[in-house]
């Protein structure tokens, strides 16, 4: 049984634990309410821009049939891009793993090369351990990431498709649905074409729409399509560090709610040691006086 110094030993460290564990708690949690005000704001934006751009990418073409603009080019599937999103740290619960996780069956799905493109450290990592050769790697985006950051990103995922290193690229990311859920999302960016992120229509049952270009076609989608990636990345980025913070304030509060429990586990363990010590000493006293007064007769 642990003595009494070791137990309010164990007390103290615990209780200094959960002091941190609140700070941490409160600190995601204001970090969270900012970053989830970011991911709501930019997600009709995002959405919108993905239903325009599939509707002009089905809806034009150049004479002949061929694509207006190299990122509308579909290729015979030689290589696959992957850019896996993750957190530059820890202690955010089962978010990084189950990112991760599901980036690797993405990865393990392919029947061809895999070039792959991480965005955060614990995404790196992993995939550097365990052999993965990187084509590109970003870290410490922060918390509060500007868009400016994001355009590096999305240059190396355009030039290394127009240059036939990829010929298809899908975002792994976990997306931010509330606080208490963040749920690994797979969306295919390269090549555009029309529908949703997969290649699907959202509406099959919905007519196309006419649009009137000026000056044309390929002018305006030479302007767009390099943009509608950047979004779609910033929109990954964005929803990584609401998941992030969300699952972090979740764990430290579980965290600090197990402390808890262990502060008054070792409280009364405590108690009870104390109180069998005080009667040990009682009846050590007890026998002794009445040793003693055998003595004396």
């Amino acid at each position: 049984m642990p003595s009494l110094r070791d137990i309010r030993r164990r007390i103290r460290g615990v209780k200094s634990t959960a002091q941190i564990t609140k700070a941490m708690e409160l600190v995601a949690a204001s970090r969270m309410r900012r970053a989830q005000q970011r991911v709501l704001a930019a997600r009709p934006y995002a959405e919108t821009m993905r239903t325009l751009i599939g509707e002009l990418a089905g809806g034009v073409a150049g004479g002949g049939g061929e694509a207006l603009h190299p990122l509308l080019v579909q290729r015979e599937i030689d290589t696959v891009g992957v850019i896996l999103l993750t957190s530059d740290r820890g202690l955010a619960g089962a978010l990084n793993t189950n990112t991760i996780r599901r980036g690797s069956e993405v990865i393990l799905e392919q029947t061809h090369d895999v070039q792959l493109i991480t965005i955060g450290r614990k995404g790196q990592d992993f995939m550097a351990r365990r052999g993965h050769k990187l084509l590109a790697t970003f870290t410490q985006l922060g918390d509060r990431p500007e868009y400016d950051a994001i355009i590096p990103i999305a240059r190396v995922v355009m030039d290394s498709y127009l240059e036939g290193v990829m010929d298809v690229c899908y975002l792994v990311y976990p997306k931010f649905v509330s606080t208490l859920s963040q749920r690994p999302e797979v969306v295919k960016i390269l090549p555009i074409t029309g529908g949703d992120g997969d290649g699907e229509q959202t509406e099959p049952a919905r007519r196309p729409v006419d649009y009137i270009f000026e000056p044309d076609p390929r002018s305006i989608l030479a302007a767009l399509l390099p943009r509608y990636v950047e979004v779609q990345i910033y929109q990954a980025v964005l929803e990584t560090v609401a998941s992030e913070q969300s699952a972090r304030m979740v764990a430290m509060r579980n965290a600090n709610e197990n402390a808890q429990e262990l502060i008054q586990d070792l409280t009364l363990s405590y108690n009870k040691a104390r109180q069998a010590s005080i009667t040990r000493e009682v009846l050590e006293i007890a026998a002794a006086a009445e040793f003693m007064t055998a003595a004396n007769r």
